[in-house]
């Protein structure tokens, strides 16, 4: 049915995957760009963080993949809070406000086992060599399983939800690659 034969008020809804439920998986989506998002915003400043010949600050490197999160998360939140403003009261606004900015945690928790590595590696005394391929490689694994878990979540079949954790995971490579290069 077109938009024009649907029952008075009511407008065609989009079709989706199988599997996917009785209404839009918006918070599969959600998930899955915030832990995207966060592993590779924390992978890159792990990559960026320490040079070569510098003095290595795990804990310093760490307060900065957090910040640096928390900080894209609540950038983002608002953004999209800004992108749908409406005319509503301004109570249903800050409503709206913490939602949108509550919905971002998938990012700020992507970065955490970066963050975690980072402190481990100052409580250990871990060299920042092997912290960073390391920490790169586990970011990677990451990408390759939030692709193929949501996707599977959502209703993507396996075949096609391991794909999708493959193109995920490319982005983890190009990171490692970018880092071999520039450094």
């Amino acid at each position: 049915m077109n938009e024009e034969q649907q029952p008075h008020g009511q407008a065609a809804q989009p079709a989706l995957p199988a599997g996917a439920g009785s209404h839009p998986g918006r918070r599969g989506a959600d998930w899955m760009f915030g832990g995207v998002y966060g592993t590779v915003l924390a992978s890159a400043l792990l990559a960026a963080l320490h040079q070569k010949g510098e003095q290595f600050t795990p804990y310093y490197d760490a307060s900065w993949v957090l910040v640096t999160a928390a900080t894209a998360g609540l950038a983002h939140g608002y953004s999209h809070h800004m992108a749908s403003h409406r005319g509503d009261s301004a109570g249903h606004r800050w409503r709206m406000l913490g939602l949108a900015l509550w919905n971002e945690w998938p990012l700020i928790v992507a970065a955490l086992p970066t963050v975690l590595l980072l402190v481990a590696a100052g409580l250990f005394g871990w060299d920042a060599y092997a912290v960073t391929a390391v920490g790169l490689g586990l970011n990677t694994a990451l990408l390759y399983a939030w692709g193929a878990l949501v996707a599977l979540r959502v209703g993507y079949r396996l075949g096609s939800a391991l794909a999708i954790g493959m193109a995920d995971a490319t982005i983890g490579l190009a990171i490692i690659v970018a880092n071999a290069v520039i450094k």
